[in-house]
């Protein structure tokens, strides 16, 4: 366990549980609990012992929220890992490019993205409010696999934050699924990538595997508890976070960008 006073202890563990609340219910739990790790950790901490915490973190609140989801939504389990399979290989190539490669390039351009997506979610109130009848086709499953497996994937291991509300984004579009089905599908995908980054930073020796610990419980219970309200509230509750948390990546993504 690092040299950190009991108080900080117990924010870090309040963050875990509000950020596995929050990425079981849309995604983007890692807009709240990475920033907390980086500025309760020591000083003198590597940055890369913060990112290796996060995971051991976030996948026990992402399995116990892909466990809970399973159980009750009407999830394509085998569909969800394929996808998944291809994100670990995306976010492979992507964390293996972004060592040479600036993302204050990129960041603008997922602003803008960003917003777009808001308001074409604010002017499509049916988006995402109820599945498409009918089984998907192999074609939309081959481009789910493309565009959420691959390219979420790989802008997960570029840069990050988001990706798993991205991916709520991208499976209920191309798949046309309801939001909270969708949200049921990327904590399986998100099991695998956290899965992937978590083997090659444990390698690395880069997680406080004690305080990981005592967090991943309450992460897990956020995530559980998150799990049971998205299910009980239906997709408009999920539209509602959906939006609070892309405004809040752009607010993040900008303050990086120019203030940071």
């Amino acid at each position: 366990m690092p040299d950190i006073s009991l108080t900080m202890v117990v924010l870090l563990c309040l963050a875990a549980l509000a950020a596995g609340w929050i990425d079981a219910v849309v995604g983007g739990g890692g807009l709240l609990l990475l920033p907390v790790l980086l500025l309760g950790l020591p000083a003198g901490t590597p940055a890369v012992s913060a990112l290796g915490t996060n995971k051991a973190v976030a996948i026990v609140g992402t399995t116990g929220a892909a466990v809970t989801y399973a159980r009750k939504a009407p999830v394509d389990v085998r569909t969800a890992v394929r996808i998944g399979l291809a994100a670990l290989a995306g976010s492979s190539g992507g964390a293996f490019l972004a060592a040479g490669m600036s993302t204050d390039v990129l960041k603008p351009v997922i602003m803008v993205v960003l917003l777009g997506v808001a308001a074409f979610v604010i002017l499509k109130p049916a988006f995402g409010t109820a599945p498409a009848p009918g089984p998907v086709s192999r074609r939309r499953v081959l481009a789910a696999i493309g565009l959420a497996g691959l390219g979420i994937g790989f802008y997960d291991g570029l840069i990050g934050p988001g990706t798993g509300t991205f991916l709520v984004l991208a499976l209920t579009a191309v798949l046309h699924l309801d939001l909270v089905t969708a949200s049921a599908t990327a904590k399986i995908v998100n099991c695998c990538t956290n899965a992937g980054a978590l083997a090659m930073f444990a390698w690395q020796g880069a997680v406080l595997w004690q305080l990981a610990g005592l967090m991943a419980v309450f992460n897990l219970a956020g995530g559980t508890l998150g799990a049971h309200t998205a299910l009980k509230k239906g997709s408009g509750f999920v539209r509602i976070v959906l939006l609070t948390v892309v405004f809040a990546l752009v607010a993040n993504l900008a303050y990086e960008q120019w203030v940071a």
